[in-house]
């Protein structure tokens, strides 16, 4: 039941994400966005590293970030492996997609990284500040690119709270749009109080790590928040959009 109720709880936490990043970048705006690079790259990567534990025995052995074991690339190199079977691995995947996505089309792809790097090391160096076990706030067991999407989805969160959702077509009608923006910032409010919560109850560390990446979004937003536009994709439209993808598939669909 414990187990059941943990997965629950990690799960409720990554939807309330989601959809925050549904509401920062605009949920009707998707299709006219560029394809974010960033995200597209650090998805591949954390595919090859599933390939390559798939044709390599012993890539958990070399390469996962065991604090028993030495080696000072393993603290990178594990996001990029997964430990949590095909169910696992699919479900750090497409979140690690979802979020890296959202949180290039507002913060774009250069702090996109900075963040998502800070989500690898920060919560071990906070450890040791602490002084408390190496990773013990880490919810990767060793391996897995969940505490750094965590971590980066609860930035979307912050700047959420901070700055207001960006669906242009809610824009048409202020007093609902008004009334959007309270409701998407009470559940953005919710991932650090849902986060702190799971930490407590449960010692989730996707909770604490959640909580690391809410107040450094909320210092990201105070520095960057003169020079980020999170329109730009859409007052200069890309020519490779997700339209432009998705449109083909779409046709065929509906000719079979």
């Amino acid at each position: 039941m414990d187990a059941v109720l943990f997965n629950v709880t990690t799960a409720a936490l990554m939807v309330l994400m989601f959809n925050g990043g549904l509401a920062l970048v605009g949920r009707s705006t998707l299709r006219e966005r560029r394809i974010p690079w960033a995200a597209v790259g650090l998805t591949c990567l954390a595919l090859a590293g599933v390939a390559l534990q798939l044709c390599w025995s012993g890539a958990m052995g070399a390469l996962d970030a065991d604090p028993a074991k030495s080696g000072w690339w393993r603290v990178v190199t594990s996001v990029f492996l997964q430990n949590g079977g095909i169910g696992g691995a699919a479900w750090n995947i497409a979140t690690l997609a979802a979020v890296a996505a959202f949180t290039e089309w507002f913060w774009g792809a250069p702090l996109t990284l900075g963040l998502f790097a800070a989500g690898i090391l920060l919560p071990e160096q906070i450890d040791k500040l602490w002084g408390q076990v190496a990773h013990s706030t880490d919810p990767r067991n060793f391996a897995g690119s969940s505490g750094a999407t965590y971590f980066l989805g609860a930035t979307l969160a912050a700047a959420l709270l901070l700055y207001g959702g960006g669906d242009r077509k809610k824009e048409e009608a202020e007093g609902v749009r008004a009334k959007a923006v309270r409701k998407e910032r009470l559940f953005a409010l919710g991932v650090p109080v849902l986060g702190l919560a799971m930490w407590l109850a449960q010692e989730n560390g996707h909770g604490l790590v959640s909580d690391y990446g809410f107040l450094l979004g909320a210092l990201a937003w105070a520095a960057f928040r003169t020079v980020l536009h999170p329109d730009r994709d859409l007052r200069r439209p890309a020519r490779l959009t997700v339209a432009s993808l998705t449109t083909p598939f779409g046709r065929r669909a509906r000719n079979a």
